[in-house]
């Protein structure tokens, strides 16, 4: 029974060893076929006729120190404000609300077409107030931004163009970090992240695989959100499973590593858990929901094989966890094998 038990052991760490393996060698090509995106010209016009019109959406909820910073530098932003629509989806339950309506009488004033798009009822969260806003959006684009970002003013003039290709149907663009050196949390967060926006995504582009808009920060096609069957609530990470069903439906994303959007990361643990914790969550919720369209879609095997990975990344963690328990009683029981 000790032999059969050890052979056990030893298959099952046998078997997360050769996951791991899998999941570095294919990081390991996303790092071989990496390469820098040219950039474009700037949508230029005399008149501003030729600039087309766009939606800003903003999902808040509870942010209180925040709301107000994010409402001036979106209302900054160097565009013609005739051709801006500003959505404030805020669905805040503390003071929050009462500083975003006042935000938004100020610029509405000062004649900004901004609104203040409150739900008592938070049904589906971001990915219910994002539908909802979709609703009186008239915007041909739509540009979205969590809470803490903070998007240079020339953002849409160096996104926008990338769309003159018809079948982008997203533009997504690098998160900088606004206070990456305050403490080991935020400089470890930074390089996790650095390593996505720069490997990953970029070796994803490069190779025509599959690639994600991840959440903020992005410009999306409203056709293609339409086209995708828009915003669903059945998954925490509602940007990952838009992403891979609009990409099913044939619209492409451009991603745009020299384009940075500067936000804050978390600086303290409670709030890195609970960013982490749906990250995790949400990007199983997707693997179960969007692995099977994948495979029965035509694309390439190489393609559905990355996508698969990738909608799976979150499992490396469990992987690595199982090959620390199961070395403990291996160490006993190699000998013996």
């Amino acid at each position: 029974m000790l032999e059969i038990f050890g052979y056990i052991i030893l298959a099952v760490y046998c078997g997360a060893l050769v996951y791991i393996t899998v999941f570095c060698l294919m990081q390991l090509q996303l790092l071989w076929i990496y390469r820098r995106i040219d950039t474009i010209g700037e949508l230029r016009s005399d008149n501003g006729s030729s600039y087309p019109i766009v939606t800003i959406q903003l999902p808040v909820f509870n942010e209180l120190y925040v709301v107000e910073r994010l409402i001036d530098n979106i209302c900054a932003l160097d565009y013609p404000s005739d051709k801006l629509q500003i959505q404030v989806l805020d669905d805040s339950t503390d003071e929050t609300l009462d500083l975003t309506q006042k935000k938004v009488d100020e610029y509405q004033d000062k004649g900004f077409d901004i609104q203040l798009i409150h739900r008592k009822d938070r049904t589906g969260y971001k990915a219910g107030a994002l539908a909802n806003g979709m609703k009186t959006a008239r915007g041909e684009f739509i540009a979205i931004f969590d809470a803490d970002f903070m998007p240079n003013k020339d953002f849409l003039l160096r996104t926008l163009p990338y769309f003159a290709d018809s079948k982008v149907g997203v533009v997504q663009t690098r998160w900088e970090h606004l206070n990456r050196d305050y403490s080991l949390i935020t400089k470890l967060q930074a390089f996790q992240l650095n390593v996505h926006f720069t490997i990953e995504q970029s070796g994803r582009q490069a190779a025509d695989y599959l690639l994600q808009f991840n959440g903020t920060a992005g410009v999306w096609r409203a056709k293609a959100i339409e086209d995708a069957g828009g915003w669903e609530a059945d998954t925490l990470t509602e940007d990952l499973d838009l992403s891979y069903r609009a990409q099913l439906k044939g619209w492409s994303i451009k991603y745009l590593e020299d384009v940075g959007s500067p936000a804050e990361l978390p600086a303290e643990m409670n709030g890195l858990k609970s960013q982490q914790f749906r990250w995790m969550k949400g990007g199983a919720e997707t693997a179960r929901k969007m692995i099977p369209s994948v495979w029965r879609s035509p694309l390439s095997f190489s393609k559905k094989m990355h996508a698969t990975i990738h909608l799976l990344s979150s499992t490396i963690f469990v992987f690595v966890f199982v090959i620390g328990v199961f070395s403990v009683p291996l160490t006993f029981l190699i000998k013996p094998l």
